[in-house]
């Protein structure tokens, strides 16, 4: 799974010279939460959030009416972006594992797509969640499940076997390591074409491993 396959392509971009209350303005209208800003040809400038839209308090707690008014009339998109010296972007042919543990080592909820300097596009933790869903069956009915499996070889095709010894099939699977129990993983899987109460029993019967919570999703 590559950045350029889940991004978002032809995201909304501005100028630096865009007014602050406009960029705000299209971020309300197109429902998005950070635009890039750029210059000629698409090449990258900065970014602009709905964070750094923002005008802190202790800003404004001096001025009369008037004077708060002319000031937001007169903030520029460059005076509160975030510039391209630090901003973080990540390639288009790079994971999406990548692009995620980039957002959480820096604590940003979006990294703009660019190659060779141009502006190709922008992923965001919607995104990423939307993916993880889909990675974990969350938009296909099914019997969803997670199993707690020691973490030796072997222990992932004892869940395969079991259930294509009935004739099921595993529809999608992810693991992650217990946050609850070292030295075990929680595997969760997704079967469909089949009732929790016939699965049930397949799966206790493996040795070694638990049933940590079973349901019939969607």
């Amino acid at each position: 799974m590559l950045v350029k396959d889940y991004m978002m392509r032809h995201p909304i971009m501005i100028s630096p010279e865009t007014p602050a209350a406009e960029a705000q303005q299209l971020m309300i209208e197109n429902n998005v939460r950070h635009l890039p800003v750029v210059g000629d040809g698409k090449r990258i400038l900065g970014l602009i959030t709905r964070n750094k839209l923002r005008v802190p308090p202790t800003d404004l707690g001096s001025l009369n009416v008037w004077e708060i008014s002319r000031l937001l009339s007169d903030l520029k998109v460059k005076d509160m972006m975030v510039k391209h010296k630090d901003l973080i972007t990540i390639g288009p042919d790079e994971t999406l594992e990548c692009a995620a543990q980039m957002m959480i080592k820096s604590k940003v909820g979006c990294l703009p797509v660019v190659e060779d300097e141009i502006v190709v596009g922008i992923i965001t933790e919607v995104d990423m969640l939307a993916e993880l869903s889909d990675l974990l069956g969350g938009t296909v009915a099914g019997v969803r499940v997670t199993m707690r499996v020691p973490d030796k070889v072997g222990e992932y095709a004892k869940i395969t076997s079991a259930i294509a010894s009935q004739g099921w099939g595993i529809y999608t699977s992810g693991g992650v390591p217990s946050p609850k129990q070292p030295g075990f993983w929680d595997v969760v899987i997704k079967v469909r074409n089949v009732s929790k109460d016939d699965l049930i029993p397949v799966l206790e019967s493996i040795e070694g491993q638990e049933v940590v919570d079973i349901r019939e999703d969607l």
